[in-house]
C-alpha cells in the first residue's frame, strides 16, 4: 500500500487535476470553480457526486498539505488557481499517471477500460504496453490487482492512494466494458468517447459563463 493516503475528495481532485492538464490544457492549472466542476461533471467519473466549492476547496488544501497539489496566480489573473505535483512527488510518468487517475475518479476497472480511457490523457498503444504500467504502478505500491467484478471474468485493478474509496464488490461502473451491452447497431461504437468530450466542453463554457457574469457583477 502506498505511504500516501487520501482522503474521496483529495483523491478524486488528484484524478481531476490530471485529467484537465492532459486534456484541457488552455484551462490549467484549475481554479476552485472549474476543479469543482470537474469533480462533479457527469463523463468518466463513478459514483457521480454533487460536491460544494466549500468541500473541493477543502480536498485542494488538503492536496496542498500533501504537497500533491500547489497554487499559483497566473500572470494577468487575479484568481487563485491550482496545478497538480503528481511527477515530482509520486515519481511517475504521464502514462502511469494516466492510469492511476482513472483508477482515482472510476475505481477498479479492466485492463480493457484502463488502455481505452487513459489512452485520452497519455499514449498507451496496447495491452502489453497497459501491462507495463500497471507493473510500474504495483510496483512503486500505487496500485494491486484484484478479482473481477461479479459476473465478470476479466481481471481488475484498483489504486492505492485511496484504498476504501471505491468498494471492491461493485458491479463494473457504467460505460465499462464488462457492463452489460445491449445490442445495439454497429454504427453506435463510438459514441461513448464524443459523449464524454462534448460534456467535459459543456461544462467548461458553464464555468466561463459564471465565471463572466462574476466579474460583470462585480463592476
Amino acid at each position: 500500500m502506498s505511504k500516501i493516503q487520501l482522503n474521496g475528495h483529495e483523491a478524486r481532485l488528484l484524478g481531476v487535476l490530471f485529467e484537465k492538464e492532459r486534456t484541457t490544457a488552455e484551462q490549467y492549472p484549475l481554479s476552485l470553480n472549474s476543479a469543482t466542476v470537474g469533480c462533479n461533471q457527469k463523463s468518466n467519473r463513478w459514483p457521480v457526486t454533487d460536491w460544494s466549492e466549500a468541500e473541493v476547496h477543502v480536498g485542494l488544501q488538503g492536496l496542498v498539505m500533501k504537497q500533491l497539489a500547489g497554487r499559483v496566480v497566473p500572470t494577468g489573473s487575479r484568481v487563485e488557481k491550482y496545478r497538480h505535483n503528481a511527477r515530482e512527488c509520486l515519481g511517475l510518468v504521464d502514462a502511469e499517471l494516466a492510469v492511476l487517475a482513472e483508477l482515482l475518479m472510476r475505481g477498479p476497472q479492466t485492463p480493457g477500460d484502463l488502455r481505452a480511457r487513459a489512452s485520452r490523457m497519455a499514449e498507451i498503444p496496447t495491452l502489453e504496453r497497459l501491462s507495463a504500467v500497471m507493473v510500474e504502478l504495483i510496483t512503486k505500491g500505487y496500485a494491486k490487482r484484484i478479482d473481477p467484478a461479479p459476473g465478470s471474468r476479466a481481471e481488475r485493478f484498483m489504486q492505492l492512494l485511496s484504498p476504501n474509496l471505491h468498494s471492491q464488490d461493485e458491479p463494473a461502473a457504467p460505460g465499462s466494458s464488462d457492463a452489460p451491452r445491449s445490442h445495439a447497431p454497429a454504427s453506435t461504437a463510438g459514441v461513448e468517447p464524443r459523449v464524454a468530450t462534448l460534456e467535459t466542453k459543456v461544462a467548461e463554457l458553464t464555468a466561463r459563463l459564471e465565471k463572466l457574469e462574476r466579474d460583470l457583477g462585480g463592476r
